[in-house]
């Protein structure tokens, strides 16, 4: 009779710092996958005190109540076997750590060996290395457990586990979303698997925390490294499904290529263990149906990854309705779709602030978005406190010639209106800066940069326009963004005949410059083999490195590229390097 093992990977959403909330989500999913007959559930990285938790983990009160809600999810373990990720502490040492419980007793700890330090994780700056590589026995079956960085590791945790005689490797994860990334990270778990010859179990954390967003899709892959199962991206859920463990030894006897791994490399790795919890019980259980959720389209997936980032940072930081400036422009309008199907209508204000630049045609496009869309607009026209401010400024700006300065101004008044109704409502500003205008400093100061979330911060100028599309083709309801929002040329409409390409470059030309810069960090010299205009390039090399002061003092908002201006891109305001 084979040995069938279900296995539930709870793939849910933590908030980080909530360890009462995230303790209740966790036990709430344990009596589930008990009752849903499955003999292991599995919890992302650091689910207990949400993922990541910073300078929290220097908090010792906060080390105390997390070990707490590990021991209270650990006594819950009564007929089934749960992993759940944690901060361990050892002496003066804390650990990012999975807890393995069973029938109410704690089984054993794996403390994560390989702590990523780039990009936007800091781990080396808290945890210690761990040195064991844990494998449990849970029903006769030997499982392996390891958190996240350690399976991108093709000599890691993972083979040494093998050797240890896991046939199943469960590696709980947060790991963040970029576009593009979910198809990369399946690629590397189906490689892991079939290299090792056993079962590879992966979770993800799903939503957002600041500006990262998770995309959950947790999969399965068996022991050949064929898809056996994979969960929705961005939305809470337990995947459950039963694995068939007598395929790994087969498919070892078949495979001889782990036998001749040098047994140095792996010692240097960590020391393997096992614990064995329990012996195999046949279980009388109805098979479960497949569940293959299929990925999203390239475009789509970055939509969601906004309304989540979106939903999850406003909710999650106590504010129930969000406003912003509505202008009739490409990017209020996808911001003001992200918004609604991230909050619902009801929550979302759009703000008209016309001033004596501003076109009809702008102010008639934003005013049919919002009556598709179903939001409440309030107008303000801005044309008495600019006519103040000039006044007050007359004379000291005498003999001066019109130009950024006076443009500016509009964009302050427009950012000092929605900060004083976000004061006197308690609502939070959205700001609708794209990447590309924000690499090229192409945003005011406590003007249109005002506000407490930067929805499309990451976002191209040229994707903001796929996005515009996908939204209109796909949301609910459709067709929503004006053809002539998607047609006009870009505009700040901050004096006659502006239009934002002539400023700057046409996007298509700019939006590669800027990631090639940015993104792939290429030279001057690379980019200019590459066949970039060399007018262009030189311009973007000097103009991002001198705004740098500016995104600094913007608002967070959505990653969504594997590099943002954020928490990826660490530059220094004051730097004195100019290439060449």
């Amino acid at each position: 009779m084979p040995r069938i093992f279900r296995l539930a990977l709870a793939q849910v959403n933590p908030t980080v710092g909530d360890l009462t909330g995230n303790t209740q989500k966790v036990l709430d999913y344990v009596r589930r996958a008990r009752e849903a007959g499955a003999d292991l559930v599995a919890f992302p990285e650091l689910a207990l005190t949400g993922y990541p938790p910073e300078d929290l983990v220097l908090k010792p009160a906060f080390l105390r109540d997390n070990l707490a809600a590990m021991q209270e999810v650990v006594a819950a373990s009564q007929g089934i076997a749960v992993v759940v990720g944690f901060v361990d502490r050892q002496g003066q040492d804390i650990f990012n750590a999975a807890a393995v419980g069973a029938d109410g007793k704690l089984a054993g700890v794996y403390h994560k060996i390989y702590l990523p330090n780039y990009g936007v994780f800091d781990e080396d700056r808290y945890f210690k290395r761990g040195d064991a590589c844990p494998v449990f026995t849970l029903n006769g079956v030997a499982v392996g457990v390891n958190i996240c960085e350690d399976i991108w590791y093709a000599v890691g945790p993972t083979p040494v586990q093998r050797d240890a005689g896991a046939e199943v490797i469960v590696n709980i994860n947060g790991s963040p979303y970029h576009r593009g990334k979910g198809r990369f990270r399946e690629q590397m778990i189906a490689t892991r698997a079939s290299d090792n010859g056993l079962i590879v179990a992966y979770v993800n954390t799903v939503g957002g925390q600041d500006e990262l967003v998770f995309d959950g899709a947790s999969v399965v892959f068996n022991q050949s490294g064929g898809l056996v199962a994979r969960a929705a991206q961005f939305q809470e859920e337990m995947l459950v499904t039963d694995l068939d463990v007598e395929g790994v030894f087969r498919s070892r006897l078949r495979d001889p290529r782990y036998r001749k791994e040098p047994p140095a490399a792996l010692e240097a790795v960590g020391k393997p263990v096992s614990i064995h919890v329990s012996d195999y019980q046949h279980r009388a259980r109805s098979p479960l149906p497949p569940r293959l959720a299929e990925p999203l389209d390239p475009v789509g997936e970055v939509y969601h990854a906004l309304v989540t980032g979106t939903r999850d940072y406003v909710r999650k930081s106590g504010f129930r309705k969000v406003l912003f400036g509505l202008s009739g422009g490409i990017d209020s309008s996808l911001t003001c779709c992200v918004a609604v199907d991230a909050l619902g209508k009801e929550n979302v204000l759009g703000v008209s602030m016309p001033s004596r630049f501003s076109s009809e045609g702008s102010v008639m496009d934003a005013q049919e978005l919002a009556q598709r869309l179903g939001i409440e607009v309030w107008t303000v026209p801005i044309e008495p406190a600019h006519a103040a401010f000039e006044e007050m400024f007359a004379p000291r700006f005498k003999g001066t010639p019109w130009g950024v300065a006076e443009e500016n101004l509009q964009a302050r008044i427009r950012g000092m209106l929605l900060m004083t109704m976000s004061n006197k409502f308690g609502w939070l500003v959205l700001s609708t800066s794209n990447k590309s205008e924000s690499a090229m400093g192409y945003s005011t100061l406590y003007g249109d940069m005002a506000g407490g979330f930067a929805v499309i911060k990451d976002v191209p100028k040229t994707l903001v326009y796929d996005l515009a599309h996908w939204r209109n083709e796909h949301g609910t309801p459709r067709n929503v963004v004006p053809e002539a929002t998607l047609t006009k040329p870009a505009s700040a409409e901050l004096r006659p005949g502006q239009e934002t390409e002539r400023e700057l470059a046409p996007f298509a030309r700019l939006d590669p410059v800027i990631h090639a810069y940015v993104e792939d960090e290429r030279t001057a010299d690379e980019m200019l083999a590459l066949g970039y205009d060399e007018a262009l390039v030189k311009r973007v090399i000097r103009t991002v490195d001198r705004n740098e002061y500016k995104r600094r003092q913007a608002a967070p908002g959505v990653r969504i590229t594997p590099r943002n201006f954020g928490k990826d891109r660490r530059m220094p305001i004051v730097n004195g390097y100019r290439e060449g």
